[in-house]
């Protein structure tokens, strides 16, 4: 279901007319087909204290802050009883400290090794800038994992125009619009109604709207599918239908206007969504499709 790079249709020129920015996800939207790196990381991080995190529960709440991640984790019936056998007491913000120096140096080592972009990046970023499109990020991991992110990511094409981290902002991370306006400021976009946030978590499709944009969910490639590569490939085609459509229930749930299965069929909704706003619709008052 994802496109190939040459196989990447992309909108002649002027169909983005009335489109300001777009700002971006990373894992699992621009880079890390199924959005491995974090969930995997919070899997050792928590087995490293003796406790047993599952890929699904990891997956939970993804985009929210590292922090606020772990600390949902550690509210969650199955991972507080063992806490409460393993330590005698409830989990508290010390516990998610600890958790979270332990999480980072896991994340910055192995971050890397799920830097490679998913297919059709590139070249819609690359489009986006021959639009006149101003391209931002934002991400759940902290700064000091984008820095070491983002230069691969540059290396393999996929460098947008600015990238804010989830730990960066006093105001707090997703599902809160703060990261988002935060790349809104820095772009230099005027008006955050004619901005398109695409993401391939609830939280950050509540980040999206909560700022007064436009949303778009990705659902193959992302979390809520959770595929790697290698399972997508061999996963019988009924298998991904019914992942693909729970992903999309949920993300519609969360308010997105439209869903993709990846960034390689983000050109044709972008182009629809200029259309809207050249029609003089809003996010807030559109239906979604």
């Amino acid at each position: 279901m994802t496109l190939s790079p040459p196989d990447l249709a992309l909108p002649a020129d002027g169909s983005l007319t009335g489109l300001q920015a777009v700002i971006f996800d990373w894992a699992g939207t621009l880079v890390d087909f199924g959005s491995l790196a974090p969930t995997q990381i919070f899997v050792e991080a928590f087995a490293s204290f003796g406790i047993r995190v599952t890929l699904a529960q990891a997956r939970g709440p993804m985009g929210l802050s590292k922090r606020q991640h772990i600390h949902r984790l550690l509210q969650e019936d199955a991972v507080r009883q063992q806490w409460r056998s393993a330590f005698g007491r409830e989990p508290g913000q010390t516990d998610v400290d600890a958790i979270y120096a332990r999480f980072m140096p896991l994340q910055i080592a192995k971050v890397g090794e799920f830097s490679a972009p998913i297919a059709g990046a590139a070249q819609v970023l690359r489009w986006l800038r021959g639009q006149g499109v101003k391209t931002g990020s934002c991400s759940g991991y902290p700064r000091a994992v984008l820095e070491r992110l983002l230069p691969l990511a540059a290396e393999a094409g996929v460098a947008p125009d600015h990238a804010v981290a989830g730990d960066e902002l006093p105001a707090g991370g997703r599902p809160g619009p703060y990261m988002a306006l935060a790349n809104v400021l820095a772009l230099g976009a005027g008006d955050v109604r004619a901005c398109v946030k695409v993401d391939d978590t609830c939280p950050g499709i509540e980040e999206g709207r909560n700022a007064g944009m436009w949303s778009v969910g990705i659902s193959l490639s992302g979390n809520e599918v959770g595929y790697s590569p290698q399972e997508h490939a061999q996963a019988r085609p009924q298998d991904v239908q019914a992942r693909v459509q729970a992903a999309q229930a949920k993300l519609r749930a969360s308010g997105a206007h439209y869903v993709v299965p990846s960034i390689a069929a983000l050109p044709q909704v972008l182009q629809a969504i200029a259309v809207r706003i050249r029609a003089g619709e809003g996010p807030d008052s559109a239906r979604s499709t």
